[in-house]
């Protein structure tokens, strides 16, 4: 009688390759996106499934960078356009000079929300009934606009007795 021999062998029927591909509802969820929205970016040319398996789109994980770089992008005020013409920058140089043209326009942005909170700022600090009457407010404003047009407080429009527009409650 002879001694009978098993062979063991583990098979991962699922390959590197399969492991790392997704439907477009998985790659979709990643981001809180509606599947549609893929579905679009397909259409402008952004985006393109790896291959597609019984008719369905398979995404590997190269997507998911490509998809942060159009969320963040779009979040930053990218078009879509935009964002395709980065994405498919013929060379680093071209790439690099349309990514400062936004990064300006980012500054610029962030620059008029800064002015913003800080009249905002103002507005909910501000004891005045009426925080476009208040000096300080009237200030800020025209250190904002950079402007001598800002017109003065007329003798009816000024602030109330006791507050000279500075302070906790007005900021300058």
């Amino acid at each position: 009688m002879t001694a009978r021999q098993t062979l063991q062998v583990n098979i991962n029927i699922k390959s590197s390759a399969a492991t790392e591909s997704m439907s477009i509802g998985e790659l979709a969820d990643r981001f809180g996106l509606a599947t549609h929205v893929l579905r679009h970016w397909e259409a402008m040319g952004l985006l393109s499934p790896a291959e597609r398996i019984n008719g369905r789109r398979r995404y590997t994980t190269a997507h998911i960078a490509r998809v942060a770089v159009i969320v963040r992008g779009k979040a930053g005020g990218f078009s879509l356009e935009q964002l395709r013409e980065v994405l498919d920058a013929p060379d680093r140089p071209r790439r690099r000079m349309l990514l400062r043209e936004q990064h300006a326009e980012l500054e610029r942005r962030i620059e008029e929300i800064e002015a913003s909170k800080t009249l905002i700022e103002h507005a909910l600090d501000c004891e005045v009934a009426d925080f476009t009457r208040c000096p300080g407010f009237r200030r800020l404003v025209e250190r904002l606009t950079d402007t001598a047009d800002v017109v003065p407080l007329a003798p009816a429009e000024q602030a109330p007795p006791g507050h000279a527009g500075v302070g906790p409650s007005c900021r300058s």
